[in-house]
Parts: structure tokens; sequence; C-alpha cells
């Protein structure tokens, strides 16, 4: 069987995207996902997205890590998925969409950026050497001198799969403090197992964590990621982090049929 896909990337977080309305993928076969997501045997992506029918929104989103697992809330996934919707003619300008931690609203920009609403967050932990959050997706925050020649890789995996998080396991984001709004982070993801160019949960993570731990007052932050920029805004009550947006460029790449 031959399927048309079609390649998304935002800020260098990259996705294969199909079309399953006429629900003919084998969502269940995790080693054929796997196949697909492999950068040297398949297409080559950090995770696949699958768009579906809804009953209760415009459409339905189903993403994947690229061990071939169904995951929590993709962020970036989510911008790209909903440039795709736009591309089809599903939806014009403003969308909402169901994706596994509830419903989402997005808004494609005037300059092209894609805004999308992530979940409210009611509950920061913040210890000595760390801030650990879940913003659709569970995430350690912490911060390093020395960004640029930080081990992701191995630094992230060592606290991804420590007695913290068991076997669910956390990403791992490292960041620096650049201005006042301003941070740059890296980010180790789970299911990917190695570092991503960009993570929206974690460029989400790490704006409401510098801000809870007070090294922001801003609730508008400029997070720079290794694929390009992303910004976050939200409102802050007390403990509470609401309208939460993540914003950023979401870009068609090309596409393809690939036989299955």
């Amino acid at each position: 069987m031959q399927i048309t896909f079609y390649k998304y990337q935002g800020t260098g977080n990259d996705f294969v995207i199909i079309d399953n309305r006429n629900e003919i993928f084998p969502k269940d076969n995790v080693k054929l996902i796997e196949r697909i997501c492999d950068r040297r045997f398949g297409i080559g992506a950090d995770g696949l997205l699958l768009l579906e029918n809804d009953k209760e929104s415009d459409f339905k989103m189903v993403y994947y890590n690229s061990d071939g697992n169904q995951s929590s809330m993709c962020g970036n996934g989510g911008r790209c998925l909903t440039a795709f919707a736009h591309k089809l003619g599903i939806i014009n300008n403003t969308t909402f969409f169901t994706a596994m931690d509830g419903l989402h609203q997005a808004t494609i920009l005037e300059n092209g950026n894609v805004s999308l609403q992530m979940k409210d967050v009611d509950e920061v932990k913040i210890e000595k050497d760390y801030v650990f959050l879940n913003s659709g997706s569970p995430h350690h925050v912490l911060l390093v001198d020395d960004i640029e020649n930080c081990d992701v890789k191995t630094n992230g995996a060592k606290i991804r799969y420590s007695d913290l998080y068991g076997k669910a396991g956390s990403n791992v984001n490292f960041v620096k403090q650049i201005d006042d709004n301003h941070f740059r982070l890296r980010t180790y993801e789970r299911g990917v197992e190695d570092e991503t160019l960009s993570c929206g949960t974690g460029a989400t993570a790490v704006a409401i964590a510098m801000n809870a731990i007070r090294k922001t007052d801003s609730e508008v932050i400029q997070l720079d990621v290794q694929g390009g920029k992303l910004k976050v805004s939200f409102l802050k009550n007390k403990n509470e982090y609401t309208q939460i947006f993540l914003e950023g460029p979401a870009t068609f790449v090309y596409g393809g049929t690939i036989t299955l």
C-alpha cells in the first residue's frame, strides 16, 4: 500500500505528517512508525503526526515519537499540524483541535508563524538545582553556565533515566539566560532519546520555569533553540499560568509517497 506523506519542520523539530481521516494508517505498528522516522532507512523525522477526524473540533492530532510509541503533547508538532490543516483547506486562519492533553486553539499569523495555545500550568516544582513541570509533556529544567559545550545527550539521558522519573522518564532542558526576558535552551527529548533542534513543550516549560524562579518577571519570553527562535507568552496569577501561547514558524519541507 502506498500512502502520501508531508514533511514539516518547526525551528528544526521535524515531522512526517499523514492525513489519516480515512483511517487507513496502521497506527499500532510501532516498528513501521520507527522505520518511517529513521533518518537512514526511512523518511527521517523526530516524530510522526496523524491528522484525523474529530467530532468536537476541527481535527484530531495523534503524535508518535521516533521510537514508534504514541506520546504526549508536542508543541511544535501542533503548530506544524495546524499549518498542514490550513494547506489541506480544512481550516482558515484560526482553529480548535484535539490532542492527547485536550483542546487547543491555534492561529496562523500574518507573518506566517503559528501561535498555539498550550495547556494551563498550575503546578511548578522548584528544587535547589532544577525545576520540574508538565507543559503538556513532563520537563526537567536546569540552568547551566556553558550551554554551547554541554553534552546534552549524555547528561540528558542520565536525568531522563534517573530514579527521579522512573520508567516514564522526563524531557530535559539545559538553559542559559541571555537577557531579562531572553533565554537560550537545548533539549533532550525522551522517545527520540537524543537532543532535538527544538522542543515546543520544552520552550514553554523553560519560559514558565524561569518566571517561577524569578529569573524574569516578564510574561513574554524570547527563546533561542538550536533550530531558530520561539516566543512564549502567558498570564500569571499567583502560582497559576494561563493563556499560554507558543509562537514560531511551521514550514512545509516536501511531500511524497511511501510504500508501507
